[in-house]
């Protein structure tokens, strides 16, 4: 019996937690936490008029709408641009207004004085870097 519950146990972990993930050593490209909000926006609304950046995934309604920060919304659009751009020469700066994590936002719980929210069904793009 014990066997048989070991068993199970490892079939559940080996589903559950995918080894060799690339996304799981990937980077993204987030707001800088430090820079005050309206640099951020100025900096999303110039990257929301990039070609193929799509902004209406931060609209209410929407799986990206929350939380519903100018920061939150900044870091969607940065990484989206970032994950379009990079191997074409972007990069993730926005005159200071963006950073890089090697941690997947999409699995980050978000903290506000209040209520404790993570980012539900918005999913970050990651394109695997160059080999």
């Amino acid at each position: 019996m014990l066997i048989r519950i070991t068993i199970a146990l490892l079939l559940f972990i080996s589903a559950t937690f995918p080894q060799n993930s690339e996304a799981s050593i990937g980077s993204w490209c987030v707001a800088n936490p430090k820079i005050p909000d309206q640099v951020v926006q100025a900096a999303a609304v110039w990257v929301c008029q990039q070609s193929g950046v799509d902004c209406g995934r931060i609209q209410r309604g929407q799986n990206c709408f929350l939380p519903n920060t100018i920061k939150d919304h900044a870091s969607v659009v940065f990484n989206t641009y970032y994950q379009i751009y990079k191997h074409k020469g972007g990069s993730c700066d926005f005159k200071g207004a963006a950073e890089i994590t090697d941690t997947d936002p999409s699995k980050q719980p978000y903290q506000n004085p209040v209520v404790f929210l993570s980012h539900g069904s918005c999913a970050f793009e990651y394109v695997p870097d160059s080999k």
